[in-house]
């Protein structure tokens, strides 16, 4: 089974990203806005097991936390992706560091771990543009209280749903 493992923000920061990704985010039927802490794999139950074994550890040392978006970025030329950024990505990027650094949880990237919320992907680069443009001069300010971590697993439909869910308890 494939599982990945992500945070979802408050309620406020979901509306505003779904009401772009109901147009500009083919994935928007499949999974609620999101910042993802580890991309998705197929795991055995071996695997699954260590992991459930892990997170509980991580997020017992891990204290709930505030983040805010405060902008619109993109990941162009890479990918034509817009997104939330985060205005201090350092608590996320601390908790996937130490989600990623459990026994047989490395995973290989070949980019840099970038917190953050999808608002559209797969964009044509004028469409990516035009509303990069536009939105880049819209003040963000929003606000999320994170308290727990997701294991997710992708059903046979595609839609992702809650395996276990850790609460932050540091």
């Amino acid at each position: 089974m494939i599982y990945g493992i992500a945070l979802f923000p408050d309620k406020e920061v979901q509306d505003a990203a779904n009401s772009w990704r109901i147009r500009h985010d083919p994935h928007y039927c499949h999974i609620p806005a999101h910042m993802t802490l580890r991309e998705a794999e197929e795991w055995d139950d071996v695997k699954l097991e260590r992991a459930v074994k892990h997170l509980d550890a991580v997020s017992a040392s891990f204290k709930p936390f505030e983040v805010t978006f405060n902008r619109v970025s993109t990941f162009f030329p890479v990918s034509n992706t817009l997104y939330y950024a985060l205005e201090d990505p350092s608590q996320v990027d601390n908790l996937h560091r130490a989600i990623c650094s459990g026994p047989g949880m490395q995973q290989p990237y070949n980019y840099v771990y970038t917190p953050h919320v999808t608002i559209g992907r797969k964009l044509q680069e004028e469409e990516l543009h035009d509303l990069y443009g536009n939105l880049r001069m819209t003040e963000i300010r929003l606000s999320s209280y994170i308290d727990r971590i997701h294991l997710l697993y992708q059903t046979e439909q595609g839609g992702w749903t809650a395996y276990q869910s850790f609460q932050l308890k540091g």
